[in-house]
């Protein structure tokens, strides 16, 4: 079998993370960095635990003004993007009916315009740019990775919000897969389960414990970023995969409440 170089394939190309200011976002950043890439984090954060090496942009991913502008940056100073991992998201869990009392549609909205909007947002900004650059060759423009959620297919009490998000993610994985085909373009999802990162270190011992009592016995752990990180790579050096949204769960299917 072939050894494939992975510094060969990215040195030099443009890498761009949504969220990758900490968790799966910072792992991907930083494994994007190491295999040559010039890496860019786009995030409401200005530091976080991404490591030297790695640009960062303070942006709403939401905000398509701001996007817009964030990528013309990018494009003025690195060069146009080749390879786009959407991880932003937030998790606001809250019941439709909670004591008789509806839901603020707030709610809903914030946690669709971050996780869902702001996917879309960054991938209408990146696309024109992996279009461009491809014109006249045959070669692949790009790789668009969607960071959706297990939650998008066994989502818990009190997930609506997110489960919709995430299921967008997923769901425009494979009808973006064949627009963008013919332009040398692949999108691909990964649906995580639970991870080490600070969305699920705040959850209390007690829902930690139902999670994993739903674990196949092995591994008995959560998910560490750097193996999503991993992935990642798997996927853009692996051109057969397109159109697909990944389980990475360890086998974890989500009881329906915490």
């Amino acid at each position: 079998m072939q050894h494939v170089d992975r510094t060969q394939g990215l040195a030099g190309r443009v890498a761009v993370v949504t969220g990758g200011a900490s968790g799966l976002g910072a792992a991907t950043a930083r494994a994007l960095r190491d295999c040559g890439a010039r890496t860019v984090v786009l995030d409401r954060a200005e530091g976080g635990e991404t490591a030297d090496g790695i640009a960062r942009i303070a942006v709403d991913v939401s905000d398509d003004a701001a996007m817009e502008h964030a990528f013309g940056q990018i494009l003025a100073v690195y060069g146009p993007v080749y390879v786009l991992v959407n991880c932003a998201g937030v998790a606001a869990p809250a019941s439709v009916v909670r004591r008789g009392q509806a839901m603020p549609l707030s709610v809903f909205e914030q946690v669709i315009a971050v996780n869902l909007f702001g996917t879309i947002n960054a991938i209408r900004c990146a696309v024109p740019q992996m279009i461009e650059a491809r014109e006249g060759t045959q070669a692949q423009a790009g790789v668009v990775i969607n960071a959706a959620s297990i939650a998008a297919f066994d989502g818990q009490v009190g997930q609506a919000a997110y489960a919709a998000s995430k299921g967008g993610c997923a769901g425009m994985v494979l009808p973006l897969a064949r627009e963008l085909g013919e332009h040398g373009i692949r999108v691909m999802g990964i649906a995580p389960g639970v991870f080490d990162t600070p969305m699920t270190q705040g959850l209390p011992q007690a829902s930690r414990d139902v999670v994993f009592a739903a674990t196949p016995p092995f591994p008995p752990r959560p998910g560490q970023p750097d193996e999503f990180a991993r992935l990642v790579l798997d996927i853009l050096f692996n051109p057969m995969l397109n159109g697909e949204v990944i389980r990475l769960d360890g086998g974890l299917r989500m009881p329906a409440r915490l």
